[in-house]
């Protein structure tokens, strides 16, 4: 599935969005992926597509540190949990978007994500959520990590 959601960003980034699901499973049918991916992909957008900052407490930005449950423990890899406290602290992402980026991870239903699938599912989050993205945000977040390298 991530192999569609790296195809989604860089076929339509330019655009500022994807087609409708429709014409979007023919373009991936099109592009080879196989069924089963597509339609995981496809109800994940869904979840994507329905993220709303409103739908999180404004009390969210004025919290103090993040207690993950055992769910999300489980599903997000320690180096990946660090790297988005960093990105929380270092004021890249907001705490009602690391919300957001929690939701997806764990909507998944993989354990263990390891930090280039949560960066990908960060890079997603954010566009679907901003217009306009920053280059370096888009760069730091589709450049793999390198061993030895936090972020």
């Amino acid at each position: 599935m991530f192999d569609i959601l790296m195809f989604l960003f860089e076929s339509y980034f330019n655009a500022g969005s994807y087609p409708n699901h429709d014409k979007l499973s023919l373009k991936l049918s099109a592009a080879g992926f196989e069924n089963e991916e597509i339609h995981r992909a496809l109800d994940w957008l869904t979840g994507l597509k329905q993220l709303n900052r409103d739908d999180y407490p404004a009390t969210i930005n004025d919290s103090g540190s993040r207690c993950y449950s055992d769910i999300e423990i489980d599903r997000i890899g320690l180096e990946a949990r660090r790297f988005l406290l960093f990105w929380e602290q270092s004021k890249m992402i907001t705490p009602v978007e690391r919300e957001m980026i929690l939701d997806r991870a764990v909507a998944l239903g993989r354990n263990n994500l390891t930090l280039d699938k949560v960066k990908l599912i960060a890079l997603m989050v954010l566009w679907n959520q901003s217009d306009d993205l920053d280059p370096m945000i888009i760069e730091e977040l589709i450049t793999p990590v390198e061993p030895g390298r936090f972020h």
